[in-house]
């Protein structure tokens, strides 16, 4: 990966956290990781666990970074926080993926939170 992408990720992921804190999120854990994959973060919106994967784009609109999580990043994620729920002995806990969207361009970044972006996604 370019080093210009890794600063454009570390940025997004930075507003991304920002914003689930400023939304009253607690946030557990950041780029959590297992053997299955990542997570980019894993918080609480009250008794929900959420699991939120983070995508930045540069100069496009926000809908080309809600398109990246497809369903074979779904299914990673998935995997992913079923591993934390076992490891964490929260299988008990109702828990949801959202995904934030961010645009960054030469004015004010837009950061979009999905909330219940999509379902558990596993097969």
């Amino acid at each position: 990966m370019t080093r210009e992408r890794l600063e454009l990720g570390a940025r997004g992921e930075a507003l991304a956290f920002e914003e689930v804190k400023r939304l009253g999120y607690e946030v557990m854990a950041k780029n959590y990781r297992c053997p299955l994959g990542e997570v980019d973060l894993v918080a609480k919106d009250g008794d929900t666990l959420v699991f939120i994967e983070i995508k930045t784009r540069k100069g496009r609109p926000l809908g080309f970074a809600k398109e990246a999580v497809n369903a074979r990043k779904q299914k990673q994620i998935s995997k992913v926080a079923l591993t934390y729920m076992k490891a964490n002995h929260c299988c008990d806990v109702s828990a949801r993926f959202d995904v934030v969207a961010i645009s960054v361009g030469s004015g004010p970044p837009q950061i979009e939170v999905i909330k219940n972006a999509f379902d558990l996604a596993y097969g």
